[in-house]
């Protein structure tokens, strides 16, 4: 899920540097949600793994 925040977080980018306001911001939009959403997953695997004592 990291993987594809990055990758729309570089069509962004790239988007942003070419001039498409509205590709730019849309791929910006959706590498924001996927990287908390990532976050979350993360902290959650974390959690559970440190209360069942598999670490």
């Amino acid at each position: 899920m990291l993987y594809w925040a990055l990758i729309f977080f570089v069509v962004a980018v790239i988007a942003g540097l070419f001039g498409f306001g509205g590709i730019a911001a849309a791929s910006s939009g959706v590498a924001q949600i996927l990287f908390v959403l990532f976050l979350v997953l993360f902290l959650a695997t974390l959690v559970i793994r440190l209360v069942r004592g598999t670490w």
